[in-house]
């Protein structure tokens, strides 16, 4: 949202008065409370419990673990190696597993 910083400033009974003005005239709107939902996004981002996802194929390109990355020990995640945070006994800990 742009901001015109040159427009003279309100004072707080010009606020007061225009979110007055602007709380009766919602009062007034019977749409403003509603809200748009598309039902085909919504079933197709649900996901049941115990559904058979068996004939789902992975839309991503899956790579394997880089040269420069590593696997946190504690929250399994691959990280660049500039999120290694420490290791402790061989075990690779990522910034946020160690914060």
């Amino acid at each position: 949202m742009a901001t015109d910083y040159d427009a003279p400033r309100k004072t707080d009974d010009d606020l007061s008065e225009d979110s007055l003005e602007e709380l009766k005239n919602r009062r007034m709107d019977k749409s403003s409370g509603i809200v748009d939902v598309d039902e085909s996004d919504l079933n197709e981002s649900m996901e049941l419990p115990g559904a058979d996802l068996s004939n789902e194929e992975l839309a991503v390109r899956v790579l394997p673990r880089q040269a420069d990355e590593f696997t946190c020990s504690q929250c399994f995640l691959v990280h660049h190696r500039s999120q290694l945070a420490k290791e402790k006994d061989g075990q690779l800990i990522c910034r946020d597993c160690a914060a």
